[in-house]
């Protein structure tokens, strides 16, 4: 049960953004923008360092979340799992490697990224903007667990909710939907 009063239709971010709508108009852009703007990194690869982080700080709600987006954006479901397993065995470039081991260190701290996991990630072709990106998204999603878990959101269960989500962030990325969540409010959360 979360801490504060949110729409039972809107469970994780969704309705805490509904909630703050004031605030919740820079969080949207800012994701926009590094999840969905122009980008040498290809949508799903920085889905996959969305989940990453968002499963090393156990936030059941963004692991999913992010997870069925990886998915769907990358046509498949086994890359994500396998980088939530072992980032040096999962089926991603050398490059990506190095760069969500350096996510993996943002989760950690901002001050266990190296100097050479940064020179690891240059040498394997990463260049400076997709380090800042990767750090920048890293640390935007340290946020965006917290103010989760942080408030009790609810988090479903169900793989079909998840699915859904994913394929609606694909659809309209992290805008706000025009016609609002209302919509949602004949669906039952599981």
């Amino acid at each position: 049960m979360p801490y504060i009063p949110l729409e039972e239709h809107l469970p994780g971010i969704t309705g805490l953004l509904e909630y703050r709508k004031d605030s919740a108009a820079p969080i949207r852009e800012l994701t926009q923008i590094l999840l969905r703007g122009p980008s040498s990194l290809t949508e799903g690869e920085r889905e996959l360092i969305a989940t990453i982080v968002s499963s090393r700080n156990q936030c059941k709600f963004c692991t999913a979340a992010h997870t069925a987006a990886a998915n769907v954006l990358l046509g498949e479901g086994d890359t994500s799992e396998k980088v939530k397993q072992n980032i040096s065995t999962a089926p991603v470039s050398s490059k990506m490697k190095a760069l969500l081991t350096i996510a993996a260190q943002v989760q950690e701290s901002g001050k266990s990224v190296t100097e050479a996991s940064v020179q690891k990630a240059k040498e394997e072709g990463a260049t400076d903007l997709e380090i800042h990106d990767t750090v920048l998204i890293a640390a935007l999603f340290c946020l965006y667990n917290r103010y989760v878990d942080g408030l009790a959101t609810v988090t479903p269960t169900g793989a079909e909710f998840y699915n859904n989500l994913g394929n609606r962030l694909k659809q309209h990325g992290y805008n706000r939907l025009a016609q609002g969540y209302d919509h949602l409010k004949n669906q039952t959360v599981k």
